[in-house]
């Protein structure tokens, strides 16, 4: 399996509530794994996790797009 610590990561946060929402879009929430209000992933940057979050984009946010590994502390 490919190294994850190198490749790039999103942080995708819960803004909306899956109350009265289709279960396919339920289902795509659970599938990024979040399931409660505010509620925040690390997830690894692909075009799968893209489409899920493009697929329920009035329920998600994207946080963070930076890697970990590039961020450098400031001197």
């Amino acid at each position: 399996m490919a190294d994850t610590s190198k490749r790039k990561t999103i942080v995708v946060e819960q803004i909306g509530s899956p109350i009265r929402r289709p279960a396919v879009q339920r289902a795509t929430l659970i599938g990024l794994g979040l399931n409660k209000m505010h509620k925040r992933r690390t997830l690894i940057d692909s075009p799968q996790v893209r489409g899920m979050v493009a697929k329920i984009s009035h329920l998600v946010r994207i946080v963070d797009e930076e890697p970990k590994a590039d961020k450098k502390p400031k001197a």
